[in-house]
């Protein structure tokens, strides 16, 4: 499933799913993207990747299975 990306767009913030050509939903406010996303990615059991004003990753959220969950640790 694709991640689903926050990024900033013209006067606003966008969510856009990874290969996509289009944006999947445009809003006001990155809070709002990132809701969206959250709940895009939780259905779809994908990541959330948010990038900042300046276009580079500042945060990740996963929502599906861990590729490399940690390793059982016994005390």
């Amino acid at each position: 499933m694709p991640n689903q990306h926050v990024v900033r767009k013209d006067k606003g913030w966008a969510v856009k799913g990874a290969g996509n050509s289009r944006y999947t939903a445009q809003t006001d406010t990155q809070s709002e993207a990132i809701n969206i996303a959250r709940e895009i990615a939780i259905n779809q059991q994908s990541e959330v990747v948010i990038h900042g004003r300046n276009g580079k990753i500042r945060d990740k959220d996963s929502y599906g299975p861990d590729p490399c969950p940690p390793k059982d640790t016994k005390f």
